[in-house]
């Protein structure tokens, strides 16, 4: 950190980890390294078993975090500050998604975090550049390195694209963070399928074993969920829409999967930080904390304590989903594709809709660029449901007067059409990847 290494010196360094790979105790290593080289945050020993995180590799309308975190602080968790990311290429971040919100405030101090975690139990922040700042300047040095794009592309808790070699600097730079936290358990969500930075569930399986593994190597209690990315999670896509459909699921509704997903995250959560006998008695908790009102009253605190105008965070949480959407950003057209044919929707596609919405300007090709916050869709369907033709299937809403014409059809390719019969849409989580028995309760 005092400057001596020269930008080429880190290229070739990430260039030879990329084609020779680094083994487990390497791999340790440089998590270590990466970790020492800021501050550490220190939290009162109490809170010791309270202290929990969550991470994910990305995806198209994921917005759990807004809820989960929440959610665990209704559980009597101490969602250690979330160091969230922002948004890079087709998936959104959650501090983009926050920052939507008039007057919220991602940059905090340790002092300032440690307040939040004593009134709220939870907060979301950015990543201070006095936390790990090697992995600071190893991202830096993606574009020189040629591995911007390289698989297995993975998402940092920063929130920005960062490889070398299989598994082992996208675990060491998601990791890195997680060890200045000092957690009693973290569960990465890491997702595969065609909108996910891993394509295949055995892909997604690698880069999770590699966690769970250099996470016990750091004494870090590391679990990993598998979860599905080829549809959008939920209806919602877009930084207002997503903060929308998030208060509706704290209102104990919402759309299934995201519900689904957020309760099966917080429930192992629960059990991992030994809170909870089984992930299943977990899972009820998280669950009562959306259906009673408890998730979305730390929500309205977690606002107003993060700067957002106490008026605003209240009439967010107590209001309803239009009065909610007055008091948002809103687009300035909607525009509505309707259904080419009868069928039963098979699958929506994420990657084409999440494309065409960062040409409009809900994403960011690189970082610092501005957002349209209000830019999204709202899938009016869902997977399983039978459709007709004609029936409106998805409401843009825009900056733009109206979508061109290869928009409109790649938004229309994303739909997918079947004559089978009416069925309940699967559940994303997939799998669930433990710790070793000995770092477990």
């Amino acid at each position: 950190m005092d400057g001596s290494a020269q930008g080429v010196q880190i290229g070739a360094m990430l260039m030879a980890i990329r084609l020779r790979g680094m083994d487990l105790e390497e791999t340790v290593a440089l998590t270590q390294a990466l970790a020492k080289s800021g501050e550490q945050l220190e939290w009162p020993e109490a809170w010791r078993q309270q202290l929990v995180d969550k991470h994910s590799t990305g995806g198209v309308g994921d917005k759990v975090s807004l809820v989960l975190a929440p959610a665990l602080a209704a559980c009597g968790c101490k969602q250690v500050p979330m160091i969230s990311g922002r948004g890079l290429g087709h998936t959104g971040g959650t501090l983009d998604k926050l920052e939507s919100i008039p007057g919220f405030t991602v940059i905090q101090s340790p002092e300032q975090m440690q307040s939040l975690l004593e009134q709220v139990g939870c907060c979301i922040v950015g990543q201070s550049k006095k936390l790990v700042p090697a992995d600071g300047i190893l991202y830096e040095a993606r574009d020189v390195t040629a591995t911007v794009d390289s698989l297995p592309l993975i998402t940092g808790s920063s929130g920005l694209s960062f490889t070398t070699s299989p598994s082992a600097c996208p675990t060491a730079s998601i990791l890195s963070k997680k060890v200045v936290e000092s957690l009693s358990a973290l569960l990465v969500d890491v997702k595969f399928g065609a909108a996910a930075l891993l394509p295949s569930q055995a892909e997604a399986r690698e880069l999770a074993g590699a966690l769970v593994g250099v996470g016990a190597g750091l004494g870090l209690q590391v679990a990993a969920a598998l979860t599905a990315m080829d549809n959008p999670l939920g209806r919602s896509v877009g930084h207002t829409l997503e903060v929308e459909e998030a208060l509706l699921c704290m209102d104990g509704a919402g759309p299934p999967d995201l519900r689904d997903l957020v309760t099966r995250l917080g429930g192992t959560l629960l059990w991992l930080s030994r809170q909870a006998e089984d992930p299943a008695e977990g899972a009820a908790r998280v669950a009562a904390t959306l259906d009673d009102g408890s998730a979305r009253d730390r929500f309205e605190r977690m606002l107003a304590t993060q700067g957002v105008d106490p008026w605003l965070a209240r009439a967010l949480c107590s209001g309803t989903p239009a009065q909610r959407r007055q008091l948002l950003p809103r687009a300035r057209e909607q525009e509505e594709l309707l259904a080419p044919a009868d069928g039963t929707v098979e699958l929506i596609r994420a990657l084409p809709l999440a494309r065409v919405l960062h040409e409009l300007g809900a994403g960011r090709s690189r970082a610092g660029e501005p957002l349209r916050p209000a830019v999204g869709a709202e899938l009016l369907v869902g997977v399983g449901q039978k459709l007709r033709r004609g029936t409106p299937w998805l409401r843009v809403h825009l900056d733009a007067p109206a979508l061109s014409g290869p928009q409109r059809r790649a938004l229309q390719g994303a739909l997918v059409l079947s004559d089978r019969a009416p069925f309940t849409a699967p559940s994303p989580f997939a799998e669930l990847i433990l710790p070793p028995t000995d770092t477990q309760q």
